[in-house]
């Protein structure tokens, strides 16, 4: 692995970090990424189904960010995330990118990481990047990453890394890379793990005398594998959820149960190596959970409307939270509006990073509204304009007003999903407020403060967090159908989107100028950078390999050659003996 460098390579690298209790060091950055997370699967919404005490203790002990939206789906949030920019600025707004594809983010745009490493930060990237493969220089260590460990692609298995593209009939390829290089020396290994293990020893192994540290660990969990077996997770971590009747509910239960204790661990190394002081944790999810269909892996986004890839808001509303010594009102709930594409300016701002116009970034620095907790700036949000056929539709918020017109999948999950379980219980739910005071998180945390975090009231702060909806739409309510007039919500009132003000605003001043901003967005939006599929990527021909197909020298289908063909035989055998580790 790229971590297992002599200290005299970390030095050459710059793997350093300025210790500084000044005003004038950089804060390390720490951006830990669920995939696929539903809005109420971290417990500080109120859900006691199952636990998330790290992940609690962080949003406990930082900023609750109660109103962060994202794009709703992977592809599109994670180039915003990365370029502060609408997805409709970049191109990547129409569906994501799938492996055969031969398309990723625009080599012209600056990324994120860019940015950090070109004002002095060691920038890695640790877990999922999707933001195209089809050439070497779409890929993270060309896009501003001096390091990255993780796979290139959608998704792949939690333990063999594999991605099987079952609508086509490709080979079975393994997706796991060190920098350009594939890896396998983790293949068993279940990859949250893997992904955490990177984490602790890049940390440990930070040399803290020169260079910040930019982290992106973007996890896998708890995305769905391969279809042939979507849900995984260790058995110990099963066990701890077998009053969980549905089976499928219990492994996503202990997928996420395994991220939760990848937040423990970092934020326990960076405490052990005296970082914490000194550094930004951010958590978040790319967008909502798919509580059915494709990917399923039975999130929930109770009690909101939707589900990923969707306009409402169970697709584009994110459960997250930070934390930093820097904010005035740590332990609170932020209701200001946020959205991912603001991620870049504001923690260059929190880094005395000054950005330069000709980015012309959709994103805004809210850090000064986030260190002192204003809730004040009204924010305008491009959720998604989609022209393409068959399903164009367009989501837009300004302040507390949101349109939405057509919707994806033929409406078929445009309803309310997500369910609040309450038959089966964590048994720790009993001592919740306990349970998170015990963590190495609220501890290390609490020896940061300005005050003691036992004022802070955990009952409280949780109460704040949650969204009250309706189980039933109010009497008079007017429903939505999108795909046959536009839908118009307050969401300050409204956040589940239950009753379509369309009829009585449809004349009026509000929504006239919101539906001229509109039209303004759809005619100034980049064309989609979608590419039809390219049957030259299968992995038997680059030996089982997904990788840059359009930089490599393919052996063509049915000429492989003695040493390709070995090493199918010899990938179908690894994949064997992984299956039967699963298994028993």
């Amino acid at each position: 692995m790229f971590l297992e460098m002599s200290p005299i390579l970390w030095l050459t690298f710059g793997l350093t970090f300025t210790l500084t209790n000044g005003q004038n060091g950089k804060p390390n950055i720490i951006i830990i990424m669920a995939d696929d997370l539903g809005f109420d699967d971290v417990s500080f919404r109120g859900s006691n189904n199952f636990l998330t005490p790290n992940i609690d203790a962080l949003a406990y002990s930082g900023v609750i960010l109660n109103n962060l939206y994202t794009p709703a789906m992977c592809t599109p949030s994670r180039s915003a995330l990365l370029t502060g920019k609408y997805p409709i600025s970049t191109g990547m707004q129409h569906y994501v990118i799938v492996n055969d594809q031969p398309w990723g983010l625009p080599l012209n745009e600056t990324t994120m990481a860019e940015i950090f490493q070109q004002n002095g930060y060691y920038t890695s990237l640790l877990g999922k990047w999707h933001l195209g493969m089809s050439q070497r220089n779409f890929t993270p260590t060309k896009r501003g990453f001096d390091t990255h460990l993780g796979y290139l692609g959608a998704y792949i298995d939690y333990y063999d890394q594999t991605y099987l593209q079952s609508s086509q009939n490709y080979s079975r390829g393994h997706d796991f890379r060190d920098n350009l290089e594939a890896s396998h020396d983790k293949v068993g290994h279940y990859v949250t793990d893997v992904l955490s293990d990177a984490a602790v020893e890049l940390i440990e192994k930070h040399n803290v005398t020169a260079k910040p540290l930019f982290l992106l660990l973007s996890h896998l969990a708890p995305h769905a594998a391969n279809d042939d077996d979507p849900l995984q997770a260790p058995m110990e971590e099963l066990s701890q959820f077998e009053y969980i009747q549905n089976k499928s509910h219990r492994y996503y239960a202990a997928m996420v149960s395994r991220l939760d204790k990848s937040v423990g661990r970092v934020i326990e190394a960076l405490a052990n190596r005296e970082m914490l002081r000194n550094s930004i944790v951010l958590f978040l999810s790319d967008n909502g959970g798919p509580s059915a269909g494709e990917h399923a892996n039975t999130a929930s986004n109770y009690p909101l409307r939707g589900q990923k890839h969707t306009p409402w808001e169970g697709g584009i509303r994110s459960s997250a939270a930070i934390w930093s010594p820097e904010f005035e009102r740590l332990g609170s709930v932020w209701k200001q509006r946020i959205y991912i594409g603001d991620l870049l300016p504001t923690l260059c701002a929190a880094a005395g990073i000054s950005l330069e116009p000709s980015l012309h970034l959709d994103g805004l620095n809210l850090w000064s509204a986030l260190k002192y907790g204003y809730e004040s700036v009204e924010r305008e949000i491009v959720h998604s304009i989609d022209a393409v056929d068959p399903q164009p539709h367009l989501a837009y918020m300004r302040g507390k007003w949101k349109i939405i017109n057509g919707t994806t999948n033929f409406g078929q999950y445009d309803g309310w999903l997500g369910q609040r379980v309450t038959d089966e219980v964590d048994p720790r739910s009993f001592y919740y407020d306990q349970l998170i005071r015990n963590t190495t998180v609220w501890q290390q945390l609490q020896l940061l403060a300005d005050k003691p975090q036992q004022e802070r009231n955990i009952t409280e702060l949780r109460q704040q967090a949650q969204i009250l909806c309706p189980t039933t739409p109010p009497a008079g309510a007017k429903p939505c159908m999108p795909l046959m007039t536009p839908c118009f919500f307050d969401i300050d009132v409204d956040p589940c989107e239950q009753n379509n003000l369309y009829d009585e605003y449809r004349n009026t001043s509000i929504f006239l100028d919101l539906w001229e901003r509109i039209e303004q967005y759809a005619k100034n939006a980049h064309p989609p950078n979608n590419k039809p599929a390219d049957p030259k990527c299968d992995p038997r021909y680059y030996r089982n390999e997904w990788t840059w197909w359009q930089d490599e020298k393919s052996s063509s289908a049915g000429s492989s050659g003695p040493a390709i063909e070995f090493f199918t035989v010899f990938f179908s055998i690894s994949v064997c003996v992984v299956f039967i580790f699963k298994t028993i």
